[in-house]
């Protein structure tokens, strides 16, 4: 007797084409996040055959509680983009799995940076600063007040926040 694919007796799901990328990035992510230790923040960037990517956010074990510990700790104590970009340049670390970027971030010792008082040096952040007054010149914006944005986050409560106007 022949038993049809995905019948009541064959529980694999019936797959069909599709352009949809995400559960393959998904599955992709769920399989590397296995090769880090615990308590870590995990950016990818998918590159895109028409040459965008798309941005994932994940976190191994504890991670996701840790980095928002580390977030509102940052927050509470006046961090902003340039120290973010900092403190997370001096713990990071990137490689690569063919065309998919894995930045891995250890969230404890980000977190002893923040609460250390660990900060951008001024000709970083006034490098940062040039940038985003360049970039506003450029699409006719007007420059946002002095200073830099926000922090950016390592925690999922600021890093999946939808913000209209940062």
């Amino acid at each position: 007797m022949t038993v049809p694919v995905n019948s009541v007796r064959d529980p694999r799901p019936l797959l069909t084409p599709s352009d949809d990328r995400r559960p393959v990035e998904q599955a992709v992510i769920d399989s590397i996040c296995g090769d880090f230790g615990p308590e870590m923040y995990l950016g990818f960037v998918f590159s895109r055959p028409d040459g965008g990517c798309n941005l994932w956010h994940a976190w191994t074990d504890g991670g996701q509680a840790l980095g928002d510990q580390v977030d509102s700790s940052a927050l509470a104590a006046g961090l902003d983009a340039g120290d973010w970009l900092h403190i997370g340049d001096r713990h990071s670390s990137v490689t690569h799995r063919g065309r998919i970027r894995i930045e891995a971030y250890p969230l404890r010792p980000i977190l002893a940076d923040v609460q250390a008082g660990q900060r951008c040096p001024d000709e970083r952040r006034a490098g940062l600063r040039r940038v985003i007054d360049c970039a506003a010149q450029r699409t006719g914006q007007t420059p946002p007040p002095p200073g830099l944005p926000r922090w950016i986050g390592f925690g999922p409560t600021l890093l999946n926040r939808k913000v209209l106007n940062p």
